[in-house]
């Protein structure tokens, strides 16, 4: 069959090593697989077949230094999880039964139980027998924290089987930003990460398993993984199985270009992980491990974990190379026969490709550390796609009024960042209008001062502690503004010292009260995320570093406070929607395309402000000129697909999705009325954006003119020090 495209020149920063077990590992999980029943006679593989993918390499490869009877293990994990894959292909894809496929994914739940010592059922299958098998052989080992994110791992891999199954079904392809995120679920590579820790006896620690880096390491580890494996077996998924949970095939549908140029920018995404990898490791880890105090075997432990995922890298891009289940590269050498037999053999041809790798990739590397300001003017104004009517609330005029007494009051007009026309032109209560047009005058009061600290907070930190350079400030003082958010909303340790500090402490007040102990907790980590997006921002402008694709609009939902406005609808729910239905895929689904369309319309909208008039960096067309080296126009017709691709995917979820959630978890009426609410409220939110957008001054080139000589241009750094921060 001929080769749909030619595989690109891969960044391959670390030359592969191979484990000295490998020979024994090859014997032991051959034998495991028979046992289990996966071999003749389970209609999905037979010897040869299996000898052929040769997991034991792929596991010799990417944990090349972990022990003979970890290594064991590890393998049969593999191997377990590639033939559920293809069992479920045989089984549930190509006979398109989904009934069948959920009670099959339900079943397996009951094979990981918490405590390991619990009975679990009679396997029927050779996918449950060898589940049961593995998991009493490996969790006993670990903490109940690697337990609990393991089993969430697995679960979310199994689970998501039915989104690539219901996809099929209606001939779908999903969009970029879709595809990015559930592929790391149903993809299986936070997983892997799992497995990184148990073998290289590297768990991290559980007080920072959360943070950051940790998880930009785990998530740019499992994109970097997908991707080359999207590279690899597109021939076979896309030609030959009619999968459409593809990279390559994404990209060439959504940009509408050739299969080839599609395979050459999925590589150039793959590069980018790679290099947020490096990036977070690097300038993102030693801080973290300083400011929580980590323990020197806390450290090596995180350090372990680091080189553990770049091993899996090498490792498992040299097995790609080498396995029967993908397609082979092209040109001299690049054949190294179908398997590895022992020892060093071959990996020299792993280290020579190292100079060609960054000679290729380096062009990349440097645009993202090389913007220079540029001129941003004579792009069409945004026209989205907008299916929803915006409502607004009748208390608008008096908010307005409200709002403005409230800045003043408070501070917010008096530090030199806003003045009271740069608060009308803003006109927050606008927005706060349209996405919560039923609210009382209280509410909507209440949403508009939110909107306004949040963006106040915005303008703020660039101006503050961009100016001065002290990133140590701008922690510290993000870290102290929990102090105006204490659970049991009472005083606050400290007197605030800024306008920010004194706002902030009365809307947790005014907001907080009516909370239980957990929603307190869950809605102050809004504000906390949104807040140290703003040091992550000030990092990138500091190093003059226009983040990657994946990064920045996983980090946009935070910096544009989606998550924050997004939960002060839930609150009228009253825990009528269980946390497990926010929790899930479809849930999570409808909020990330409603926030990541909110975020780039506002991209869009303030293009010109942050590009031309602040020399900003995060802007989603400015990374998407980066990230593809094209032109202005070119990029904005790109975020302007995505943001349309977005709103489609928001009303798929809603229309498909949501029901079959409730359907699965058979709801009850209530419980099922109050997430048509929801969802209805974040109708209510996106159009409620759109109309601000449009209708306020914030944008406007006179109202960007006025700001320029007058607000910040003229602070100084006695005046930016009199804060206090």
């Amino acid at each position: 069959m001929a080769k749909p495209f030619e595989l690109p020149t891969f960044y391959e920063p670390y030359p592969a090593r191979l484990s000295p077990h490998l020979e024994e590992v090859r014997t032991h999980a051959r034998a495991w697989a028979r046992d289990m029943g996966m071999l003749e006679g389970s209609g999905i593989w037979d010897t040869a077949e299996y000898d052929a993918h040769d997991y034991a390499l792929l596991c010799a490869y990417t944990h090349p230094d972990a022990s003979a009877d970890r290594l064991a293990t590890v393998t049969d994990w593999y191997v377990w999880v590639f033939f559920f894959d293809d069992h479920f292909l045989e089984k549930y894809k190509y006979t398109r039964d989904t009934a069948a496929a959920r009670e099959h994914l339900q079943r397996l739940r009951a094979f990981m139980p918490t405590d390991p010592t619990a009975p679990t059922p009679q396997p029927r299958n050779p996918v449950e027998t060898g589940l049961a098998d593995l998991w009493r052989r490996t969790v006993p080992v670990m903490t109940d924290g690697w337990r609990e994110r393991f089993t969430e791992a697995t679960a979310a891999l199994l689970d998501e089987s039915m989104w690539e199954l219901s996809n099929i079904e209606i001939g779908r392809v999903a969009n970029p930003l879709e595809y990015i995120e559930m592929r790391r679920k149903v993809g299986g590579a936070p997983w892997s990460a799992g497995l990184v820790e148990y073998a290289a006896h590297a768990e991290v620690p559980a007080r920072v398993a959360d943070s950051r880096p940790l998880l930009v390491l785990r998530d740019t580890f499992s994109d970097a993984v997908h991707l080359r494996n999207d590279l690899f077996s597109y021939q076979r998924e896309v030609e030959e199985e009619g999968e459409l949970s593809n990279g390559v095939l994404v990209f060439e549908t959504f940009l509408e270009c050739t299969t080839q140029q599609a395979a050459d920018k999925v590589n150039d995404l793959l590069t980018a992980r790679l290099h947020q990898f490096e990036h977070t490791a690097l300038t993102e880890v030693p801080p973290l491990c300083a400011e929580h105090g980590l323990t020197p075997d806390e450290q090596l432990r995180i350090a372990a974990y680091a080189k553990g995922l770049q091993d899996w890298q090498a490792g498992g891009h040299e097995w790609h190379r080498r396995s029967s289940r993908y397609m082979r590269e092209s040109g001299p050498g690049a054949d190294a026969g179908p398997r590895l037999p022992t020892g060093p053999t071959g990996l020299g041809t792993s280290a020579a490709r190292l100079a060609k790798s960054y000679t290729h990739t380096m062009p990349q590397r440097l645009r993202s550390f090389a913007h220079v300001q540029q001129p941003a003017g004579g792009l069409p104004a945004p026209e989205p796609y907008m299916p929803y009517v915006a409502k607004r609330s009748p208390h608008l005029d008096t908010s307005r009024r409200k709002l403005v007494a409230w800045c003043h009051e408070f501070g917010i007009t008096s530090e030199g960042v806003w003045d009271e026309a740069k608060l009308r032109a803003a006109d927050l209560p606008l927005c706060a209008a349209g996405i919560h047009p039923d609210a009382t005058p209280e509410g909507l009061d209440l949403t508009s001062g939110w909107l306004a600290w949040g963006t106040y907070g915005d303008d703020y930190y660039p101006l503050i502690f961009g100016r001065t350079g002290n990133l140590a400030a701008a922690k510290r003082y993000t870290d102290g503004l929990a102090d105006f958010m204490p659970l049991d909303v009472g005083a606050p340790p400290r007197l605030p010292g800024t306008a920010l500090e004194r706002s902030l402490y009365d809307l947790w007040v005014r907001t907080a009260t009516p909370m239980t102990q957990e929603a307190r907790l869950t809605f102050r980590q809004t504000i906390t995320d949104m807040t140290g997006s703003w040091v992550w921002e000030l990092v990138n402008a500091m190093e003059r570093r226009v983040p990657e694709p994946v990064d920045y609009i996983e980090m946009r939902r935070k910096t544009f406070g989606a998550d924050l406005t997004m939960s002060l609808s839930r609150i009228g729910h009253g825990g009528v929607i269980p946390e497990e239905v926010y929790r899930s895929r479809p849930v999570q689904a409808l909020e990330h395309s409603a926030a990541d369309w909110a975020g780039l319309i506002n991209d869009v909208f303030s293009f010109r402000k942050e590009i031309e008039f602040e020399s900003e960096i995060h802007n989603a067309v400015l990374v998407v000129q980066r990230f593809l080296d094209c032109t202005q126009p070119q990029a904005r017709r790109i975020v302007d697909d995505l943001i349309d691709g977005r709103m489609r995917e928001f009303q798929h979820v809603l229309a498909v999705q949501i029901p079959a959630l409730c359907d699965d978890l058979d709801l009850p009426r209530e419980t099922r009325a109050a997430l048509d609410r929801y969802a209805l409220e974040l109708q209510n939110w996106m159009s409620g954006i759109l109309v601000w957008h449009r209708g306020c001054r914030r944008y406007d080139e006179d109202e960007l003119r006025r700001d320029m000589g007058g607000l910040g241009a003229a602070m100084t750094r006695a005046q930016v020090g009199a804060l206090g921060v």
